[in-house]
């Protein structure tokens, strides 16, 4: 305890150590000047100003000049107006139990197969993966698998994404009341499934966007592809001004769930669920004051030149000619190898002082001191930031970012939650999150918040955000009915959902 009030202390002095200094030289400044009388400020001027107007003027233009040219040329603050997350109707619900019945029907269904499926082993795999999850009994599955004998045709999964699509941003509209024709760039990302037209002509015909929109659709990136999307619109509003960008983030699950017999690819059909969000971003400075929040960083880091970064999750056909996404075993260094580099990109851009001092220190240390000081300092990534959106792409995933960053249980609550509930809904998941922390009412003005994601390639994408005010949850938000049941423990939920399972099907 004593070791927290020190470092505590430490950090109170270094962060205000400029306003420590210059209150009291302020004081004394003060206490100065009003001893001067006036033939004092006579001979200052008589004695000093006088003489040196040639060079007080070209400086004093200087100042000037260099103020209105940071002014203008600055980028324009870019504000999140107002998002929303699709929320699957409930005949959608698939419990722990349905989803192992949906991998039943799908592998009866396959031709291959001839009507059958009696090997029981890659049920026994299914179950464990599914009981170690982290998911729960709520998730949504797509409409097309839920049916016997599934649909799993194209058309099924253009149907799905469509709905989620539609549904978000039906929502959206209907909440910050912007009319469709005022959006001026429009961003979709959906890593799986790209159909022709794309995904943003479809939202365009839908909506009837104005024909100058600037639209873009993002294929193959992956979950982090959500930031992605969010950083391309921050650029493009910094371009084109006083205008809105529109971004939109799902994934498929009808067209690419996983038939065969590699076990390795049947780890996604245990994970991956139906969701989706829409975000409206705006660079009108009148919208400041009706936004929730005001987008301060995005890094993105990418480690696709390296062999195994790009190879531990890739599409291919299995031995059967089935295709699916593999995870190599090599997933786990990869994706802390990139996390590190995100991190040590953006810490030194929202740490405080305190932190890159000890930070500075340490690496100091070790690198005059290799064998007495083993490891680097991790910085206290808590002083800096006060809500963490990490990605929902597994229970592993979540507990190797807590411990790494140093995070409380209530740090990655939002996470756990979202993975509970929702599943993975891929590049959404974030969103899912902010919306948790919105509905808990933790949301405070001046809050920053952290979205991280991971994505094949192998990419790490962070944003962080502050909010505007203090920000309450959305209409139809898609914790609105159920925000009061969390947390849950999820020990004790996996093992109700398991012995559910078992009884099912004994």
């Amino acid at each position: 305890m004593t070791s927290v009030n020190v470092k505590l202390l430490y950090h109170y002095v270094i962060t205000n150590l400029f306003n420590l200094c210059f209150f009291p030289l302020t004081a004394i400044i003060a206490g100065k000047a009003h001893r001067l009388t006036i033939d004092d400020l006579h001979h200052l001027y008589h004695s000093y100003l006088q003489h040196n107007l040639i060079t007080i003027a070209p400086l004093f233009a200087f100042t000037v000049f260099g103020s209105v040219l940071y002014i203008v040329t600055r980028p324009k603050p870019v504000y999140l107006v107002e998002y929303s997350c699709y929320l699957p109707p409930t005949h959608c619900r698939s419990s722990i139990s349905k989803v192992m019945d949906i991998f039943y029907q799908v592998r009866k269904a396959d031709p291959s197969r001839n009507g059958t499926c009696d090997d029981s082993s890659w049920l026994d795999f299914l179950r464990k993966i599914q009981e170690r999850s982290g998911l729960g009994d709520e998730t949504h599955g797509p409409e097309g698998l839920l049916q016997v004998p599934p649909r799993k045709t194209f058309a099924a999964a253009r149907e799905e994404t469509e709905k989620v699509i539609i549904g978000a941003l039906e929502n959206l509209f209907e909440n910050t009341k912007v009319n469709p024709k005022d959006i001026g760039i429009l961003v979709v990302n959906s890593s799986m499934f790209n159909p022709t037209p794309s995904l943003s002509a479809m939202v365009v015909n839908t909506f009837k966007l104005r024909s100058n929109v600037r639209s873009f659709n993002l294929g193959g990136m992956g979950c982090s592809a959500g930031v992605i999307a969010i950083d391309l619109a921050k650029d493009l509003l910094h371009v084109h001004k006083n205008t809105y960008a529109l971004v939109v983030s799902t994934e498929n699950i009808t067209y690419n769930i996983y038939a065969g017999d590699n076990r390795s690819m049947m780890v996604s059909n245990c994970l991956f669920r139906v969701g989706g969000a829409a975000i409206l971003l705006s660079n009108k400075p009148r919208d400041r004051r009706r936004s929730k929040y005001e987008l301060v960083h995005t890094v993105r880091t990418h480690t696709g030149a390296d062999d195994k970064s790009f190879r531990c999750v890739q599409q291919e056909d299995d031995e059967s000619g089935k295709t699916g996404v593999s995870l190599s075993k090599d997933i786990t260094d990869v994706a802390g190898r990139t996390v590190k580099k995100n991190i040590a990109t953006l810490g030194p851009l929202i740490l405080p002082l305190s932190e890159k001092l000890l930070f500075f220190v340490t690496f100091m240390a070790k690198k005059l001191f290799k064998d007495k000081v083993k490891h680097y300092y991790v910085p206290d990534f808590k002083l800096a930031i006060d809500h963490f959106c990490i990605h929902a792409g597994g229970r592993a995933v979540i507990d190797v970012l807590e411990k790494n960053l140093g995070l409380a249980p209530i740090d990655v609550e939002a996470s756990r939650s979202t993975l509970h509930r929702f599943g993975n809904t891929s590049s959404s998941s974030i969103w899912y999150e902010l919306a948790y922390i919105e509905a808990k009412g933790r949301m405070k003005k001046g809050n920053k918040v952290w979205q991280i994601a991971l994505g094949s390639g192998f990419k790490c994408n962070s944003a962080v955000w502050v909010a505007l005010n203090n920000v309450k949850a959305s209409t139809n938000s898609p914790w609105e009915h159920c925000i009061d049941r969390y947390p849950v423990n999820i020990d004790s939920d996996s093992a109700k959902s398991e012995t559910r399972v078992q009884n099912g099907r004994s």
